[in-house]
């Protein structure tokens, strides 16, 4: 098989790497790409909007399936050109990619189909959110309806942090038209897990916990990132949790979107609070999380492209999802002053430390070959350093051991992925 992989992060370095080990797959490439990639795939020069450039490069290239990563394509309907081309493709089409690019759409679905989930309200209009907030209990959570990197959610404790959100979000146009609409919910307390699945449409395959770390900083302070670290699984995800989840949240989510007409193809991302009164959905995602799939592919046992395949064909229900009985922590190494402002293009040493090593990775997200060929940084996000190990204290142990592999100027990291592993023992 010839295989194209769309995206250029972390999440598609684990993506690729995963099908590098399919005994299917002749040739991978990846559009774009990055500097880590382009050991696995060769890298194509072609945006992931480029929907036009990628479906003729695949036609071009007799591509036999494609498998979308990132979140901006699904949503604006990349799947659905490819489809047009009469090109096999893993992802949701746009009409049900909208489980991510709407958060309005996913609040209604769920308080229509009673999947369990905190009170909102959505606001079209600044000054009647303002208004609703003057009666609403403190803390709030805001969200931009819309897409936002991982960073439209501002979680405000008074009420004139609240009013400076509105204008954030909605007046000053942070995260651009993402805010046009917001959702204001109530804040939720507890226990944040993340829990990956495959679905067909119909069929739902749960794929192992894990639980991110969204904050810049040690001991969740600073901005909100896109994830400075990851691991699997989490000891929080009990069995109790999990049936509680199979009955109320997982299929009847399938079902929702098969019902309203959008039958969900590909990978949905379960973000979860296990509040006091059991667990809710804090969001939806349409695509693997990153970094959660740098910490959940490494442990998976299936050959991805069998278990993609029955997903696009409507047999998922013919598979069985096995997971390594083990752990993976992911520690992302970024560039200091992200998410606000930082430098790119500093030279990245250490990286063949890694070679050879079945139980450590280094996924790369913001990186790419500079004139001399060197690899530097390109991005806020950098590496993803990951180890596996028979429990989540070695894992851990193993991960912030090869940090010290790799360096370059201006390398910043949390010291604390997975510390809350501890206080639940």
């Amino acid at each position: 098989m010839r295989v194209l992989v769309v995206g250029s992060g972390g999440r598609e370095h684990a993506i690729v790497t995963s099908v590098a080990k399919s005994p299917k797959v002749d040739k991978i490439f990846c559009a774009p790409g990055n500097a880590g990639i382009a050991a696995l795939a060769e890298c194509v020069p072609i945006g992931a909007m480029e929907f036009e450039k990628l479906t003729a490069f695949a036609k071009e290239q007799e591509i036999d399936f494609t498998i979308i990563g990132m979140d901006d394509p699904l949503v604006g309907g990349i799947v659905d050109a490819f489809e047009a081309e009469g090109l096999r493709v893993f992802g949701p089409r746009k009409n049900a990619a909208i489980l991510e690019g709407s958060k309005a759409f996913s609040k209604d679905l769920m308080k229509k189909y009673k999947i369990p989930t905190a009170a909102y309200e959505n606001f079209t209009s600044a000054q009647e959110a303002l208004d609703y907030l003057e009666t609403a209990k403190m803390p709030i959570v805001l969200k931009a309806d819309g897409l936002a990197l991982g960073k439209g959610v501002l979680i405000c404790n008074t009420l004139d942090e609240a009013r400076a959100g509105v204008k954030e979000l909605m007046e000053d146009k942070k995260f651009g038209s993402a805010g046009n609409t917001i959702v204001i919910e109530e804040f939720m307390t507890g226990r944040e897990v993340s829990v990956l699945s495959f679905v067909d449409g119909k069929t739902i395959q749960i794929m192992s916990s894990a639980q991110d770390h969204k904050r810049a900083k040690d001991g969740d302070q600073g901005l909100n990132t896109g994830g400075m670290g990851n691991f699997s699984p989490s000891p929080f995800y009990t069995d109790e949790v999990d049936d509680f989840c199979k009955k109320h949240i997982y299929q009847a989510t399938v079902d929702a979107m098969a019902a309203e007409g959008r039958p969900f193809t590909g990978v949905i991302f379960f973000g979860l609070m296990l509040t006091a009164e059991g667990p809710k959905v804090l969001e939806y995602n349409a695509r693997f999380g990153d970094p959660e799939a740098q910490v959940v592919l490494p442990r998976m046992k299936n050959d991805i492209m069998d278990v993609m395949e029955a997903c696009v064909d409507g047999k998922l229900d013919t598979i069985t999802l096995e997971f390594e009985d083990n752990a993976a922590v992911c520690v992302v190494l970024a560039s200091d002053g992200y998410p606000v402002s930082y430098e790119k293009g500093y030279e990245i040493t250490g990286l063949s430390a890694f070679e050879g090593k079945d139980d450590y990775y280094c996924y790369h997200a913001g990186t790419k070959f500079d004139d001399q060929g060197k690899i530097v940084t390109n991005g806020g996000r950098v590496l993803g350093i990951t180890a596996t190990g028979k429990d989540l204290k070695e894992a851990r142990a193993k991960a912030y051991e090869a940090t010290e592999w790799v360096d370059f100027a201006n390398k910043y990291m949390r010291h604390d992925i997975g510390k809350a592993i501890d206080e639940a023992r």
